[in-house]
C-alpha cells in the first residue's frame, strides 16, 4: 500500500532541510555559491551530508547507505528545488543508482558519504582503456568519482575512472542555469576499472532514479516561482491597489497553483509506485516526468512575466527559477519523449 501523502517523519525531515536552507541558502548565499570556483557551497553540502545524510537516504545499508527510500530523498529534493541552492545531490542519486545495480558497494558507500560523483556516457573501450569526448556531464568537473558508460565489441559497459588519470581532461561548460554546472570530459586512452561489461540494467536504473529525482526538483522550483509571484502581486500596486487583486491575475495565479499541486501529486505517486514496486510504476514515472517538466516551465515563464520589468533583471531571482526549470526539462528526456513511452 502506498502513502498518499508524506508521513509525519518525512514532513519533519522536509522541515529540517527547509530550516537549514533558510539559514544557509538565501538568495545572496545561492549567488555566492554559483559564482564561486566550485559552483556550490562546500560547507552547506557538508552539513547536508553530516547532519542529515541526504546522499545516503536512498542507498541500501548493504552499500553503505542509510537504507531509507527514494521517498525520503524526494522530500529533500523538493526543498532543494525550492531554495535553488546548487548542490550535487541529483548527480549523486544517479551515480548511486548505477553503482547499486552493479554491486559497486565500496564506491556506492563513498557516494553515500557525500563524495561527489558523476556519470558520463559516450566513450569507447578497447579492452584496456577508454577514449572519447563526453559532454555535457552533470557535475563532471567537481566529481572525484567518475563513472563512464562506454561501448565495446559486445555492448555497453560501466567503468570507474581515476579522476586524476593521465589522458583525462575536464573543461567546465557555460551552463544555461548557473546553479547546475556541466563539464566536458575528454578521455585519451585512459585506463579504467570495469564494473560491468553489460551496463544495460545500471543505466536504466540511473535513468529512472534521475528522472524521478528531477520531478521533485521541478515541484520545488515551481512552488518557488508561485510563492515569489503571489508575494510580489500583493506588494506591487497599480491604479492605487495591489495588482494581485485584479481578477485576470487571480485567474492566472490560480492556474499556476493547480499546475504546482498536480505536479506534486504526480511526482509523489510515481515515487511511491517505485518505492513499493507497484504495477504501472514505469508509466507513472513517465507521466510525472512529462507533466512536471512542462508545469515547471510554464510556472517559471509566468513568474518572469508577472514580475514585469524586474523579472528580467539579473538581481532578481525570477531568472534563476526559469533557468532551473529549462535545464531540468530535458535533462533526462524531453517531455514529448516520455509521452511517447506511454503509447
Amino acid at each position: 500500500m502506498t502513502d498518499l501523502v508524506p508521513t509525519p517523519e518525512q514532513r519533519e525531515l522536509a522541515q529540517a532541510v527547509r530550516d537549514l536552507l533558510t539559514r544557509r541558502a538565501g538568495s545572496s548565499a545561492v549567488r555566492t555559491a554559483m559564482e564561486s570556483a566550485d559552483r556550490y557551497d562546500r560547507a552547506l553540502w557538508s552539513t547536508l551530508c553530516d547532519q542529515i545524510g541526504v546522499p545516503a537516504l536512498a542507498v541500501p545499508e548493504s552499500c553503505g547507505g542509510a537504507g531509507f527510500s527514494l521517498a525520503e530523498t524526494w522530500v529533500v529534493l523538493e526543498q532543494l528545488g525550492w531554495s535553488l541552492a546548487p548542490t550535487p545531490l541529483l548527480a549523486s542519486i544517479v551515480s548511486a543508482a548505477a553503482l547499486e545495480a552493479v554491486g559497486g558497494s565500496e564506491l556506492c558507500a563513498r557516494v553515500a558519504s557525500g563524495e561527489l560523483a558523476a556519470l558520463a556516457t559516450g566513450a569507447t573501450w578497447n579492452g584496456t582503456s577508454l577514449s572519447g569526448s563526453l559532454s555535457p556531464v552533470l557535475w563532471g568537473r567537481q566529481a572525484t568519482i567518475l563513472l563512464v558508460a562506454a561501448e565495446h565489441a559486445a555492448g555497453i559497459g560501466l567503468f570507474h575512472v581515476d579522476a586524476d588519470a593521465t589522458g583525462l581532461t575536464r573543461t567546465a561548460l557555460t551552463p544555461l542555469d548557473p546553479t547546475t554546472p556541466f563539464a566536458r570530459i575528454d578521455l585519451t586512452e585512459v585506463p579504467a576499472h570495469s564494473l560491468t561489461l553489460d551496463a544495460t540494467a545500471a543505466l536504466a536504473a540511473a535513468g529512472r532514479a534521475g528522472s524521478l529525482a528531477a520531478t521533485a526538483l521541478q515541484v520545488g522550483c515551481a512552488q518557488r516561482g508561485l510563492d515569489m509571484t503571489v508575494a510580489y502581486t500583493k506588494e506591487r500596486e497599480q491604479f492605487g491597489r495591489p495588482i494581485g487583486s485584479f481578477q485576470a491575475l487571480k485567474h492566472r495565479m490560480a492556474d499556476l497553483f493547480v499546475r504546482v499541486q498536480m505536479s506534486r501529486s504526480a511526482s509523489w505517486a510515481a515515487v511511491q509506485a517505485r518505492v513499493h514496486d507497484t504495477p504501472g510504476a514505469d508509466r507513472l514515472a513517465r507521466a510525472a516526468a512529462s507533466y512536471c517538466a512542462e508545469a515547471a516551465d510554464t510556472v517559471a515563464a509566468e513568474t518572469v512575466q508577472l514580475h514585469g520589468g524586474i523579472g528580467i533583471t539579473w538581481e532578481h531571482d525570477a531568472h534563476l527559477v526559469l533557468k532551473r526549470a529549462r535545464v531540468l526539462r530535458d535533462l533526462f528526456g524531453a517531455p514529448h519523449r516520455h509521452r511517447e513511452g506511454l503509447v
